[in-house]
């Protein structure tokens, strides 16, 4: 798949999350945070429908708000909770210009997979690999994903190949 598309998520991710994610959406919108979809319904999104529990977003730094002594707060129009659902946010680190880029695109869309796959690994918990192995299930272009690796983070290219593998051996 080229383009994420969420209505792979109807049907297999909550109402009530699909209705939080574009409630704070709207909310990053008027208070002026870049913002993409990340996490579960990501991968829901490019693939891979799962259920998921909250919504996470990757933010521009306007989002924090930055004070003397290192004290960094939240923007305060920034919801963390709609209707009971949680929301994440997480900003790219020093060095990830890479991830910045994908601020660029529209407001409350999806991240793209290579990128996705990138933050997954990084992550290394059981089910970001398992999301990852997903993914390459439903079709993502493992060459594409690989060579994003390899220009932005050669230290994940192994573990990409191992899951790639991994994830063909069960197919």
């Amino acid at each position: 798949m080229s383009e994420p598309d969420p209505n792979l998520l109807v049907d297999v991710v909550a109402t009530k999350v699909l209705d939080a994610w574009k409630a704070a959406s709207e909310a990053l919108v008027r208070a002026g945070v870049r913002h993409v979809v990340i996490g579960g319904l990501a991968v829901g999104a490019n693939g891979y429908p799962r259920a998921t529990k909250d919504v996470d977003f990757l933010v521009g730094d306007e989002a924090f708000n930055r004070h003397a002594g290192g004290l960094v707060t939240m923007n305060s129009a920034i919801p963390i909770e709609v209707n009971g659902v949680a929301i994440d946010y997480l900003s790219p680190r020093p060095g990830e210009d890479h991830l910045a880029a994908a601020l660029a695109a529209s407001p409350g869309t999806f991240i793209d997979v290579a990128r996705l796959v990138y933050m997954k690994l990084k992550a290394s918990r059981l089910q970001d690999r398992a999301d990852v192995a997903g993914l390459v299930k439903a079709g993502l272009d493992v060459d594409a994903c690989r060579a994003y690796l390899v220009a932005n983070a050669p230290a994940l290219v192994m573990a990409f190949d191992d899951l790639v593998a991994k994830a063909a051996a069960e197919e």
